[in-house]
């Protein structure tokens, strides 16, 4: 699954629902059904952990530079400042037969699940 078109997006909200996660762009939406780790230089943040919440919020208006799904393996998402969003998709990491979905048009009705 291509997505690439987040690249050079700035990071408009970051949406806690229940018991998962949205990422919107200015037209792009991530869902994550499982919790990504927030990767700093020198350190990472997981679901749980002191300060994660603030450091998913941290990164709002940051612009992506890089952005990858490779299924199977793994989704990642860095910004300008360096910071990394990681998800691994690898089956012994994965709990559920989706980690997540990717919508390029915003909508959910055509999102494509990962």
């Amino acid at each position: 699954m291509d997505v690439s078109a987040i690249i050079g997006e700035e990071l408009k909200a970051v949406e806690f629902v229940e018991d998962f996660l949205q990422l919107r762009f200015e037209t792009p939406l991530l869902t994550f059904y499982a919790w990504p780790h927030v990767l700093f230089p020198g350190f990472s943040l997981a679901y749980g952990e002191p300060e994660y919440r603030n450091a998913l919020c941290a990164q709002l208006s940051e612009k992506v530079v890089q952005a990858s799904l490779e299924e199977g393996d793994a989704l990642t998402i860095e910004f300008e400042n360096g910071t990394v969003f990681g998800l691994s998709l690898r089956e012994e990491d994965v709990d559920g037969p989706e980690s997540g979905s990717y919508s390029e048009t915003g909508s959910t009705v055509y999102a494509e699940e990962f």
